[in-house]
């Protein structure tokens, strides 16, 4: 099932995609998924960012193969940050390329939703928790990222505005420790893996996470990244595909 936030004539609605049509939903998907009766032509919508405002959750150096690309040692433990609510955006919505960028990176991520409250939650049971996967891009600004870092921090580097799009939907129903996950940068790929090569899975993050912090329904956990990481500039129309959600897609523009 492909889950969409999208508008349409003024208002905003979740609806479930099938083909071209939207079949709208009576509420949140994280309250329940009973249909309005009501259909939306695909191509008269708009589709947004899947939850507004998320919590986003985020995880370093999580891909084996991405581990061993940076000659980084590998973590005892998630390496756990995250990334402001106003990093968020949606299918086509740009990524604005700061004023203080000088080296931003694409990066593309299998992006966990969170569909009810979990706390303490097992990792046996961890996946009963999740609604679905979108795709995310967590980009990613490496000059103040690396000077965060050597002071033990980490935040603007990951957080100017528009640095996490998320979409084009949230896909229920799938497998996270066997999906394909790319990028391509102007239609030229750039990382083609598997969430197979993932040092922690989705099912460790979650437990991990809910052993210390009450995830909430909308929450979002980006899983990390693998090997084939690099810049991108103004101009650069950025492609996150991952098996089972589809494509999404954002240009760079530089900030006015």
């Amino acid at each position: 099932m492909h889950i969409a936030r999208y508008a349409i004539g003024g208002d905003v609605f979740y609806g479930i995609l099938e083909g071209d049509l939207l079949h709208r939903l009576a509420g949140s998907p994280f309250a329940s998924l009973d249909k309005s009766g009501v259909t939306d032509q695909l191509d008269a919508a708009k589709l947004l960012c899947p939850v507004p405002t998320p919590r986003i959750f985020g995880v370093g150096l999580n891909y084996i193969a991405h581990i061993k690309e940076m000659g980084a040692k590998t973590p005892e433990t998630p390496l756990l940050f995250m990334k402001p609510s106003g990093t968020a955006i949606g299918q086509g919505e740009p990524i604005v390329y700061p004023p203080e960028g000088k080296n931003v990176h694409f990066e593309a991520e299998l992006a966990v939703v969170i569909g009810k409250k979990a706390r303490r939650v097992t990792k046996a049971d961890a996946l009963s928790y999740v609604l679905g996967y979108t795709c995310a891009n967590d980009v990613s600004e490496r000059i103040i990222q690396k000077v965060e870092m050597g002071q033990g921090a980490l935040l603007v580097g990951k957080g100017f505005d528009t640095f996490c799009p998320l979409g084009p939907v949230i896909a229920t129903d799938l497998d996270p420790t066997n999906l394909k996950i790319g990028a391509r940068v102007n239609g030229e790929t750039r990382q083609a893996s598997n969430t197979s090569d993932l040092l922690f899975s989705v099912a460790h993050l979650v437990a991990y996470l809910s052993s210390a912090i009450t995830l909430l329904p909308g929450d979002i956990i980006i899983t990390g990244t693998p090997s084939g990481i690099g810049p991108i500039v103004p101009g650069d129309v950025v492609d996150i595909e991952i098996e089972g959600v589809g494509v999404l897609s954002n240009p760079v523009v530089a900030e006015a």
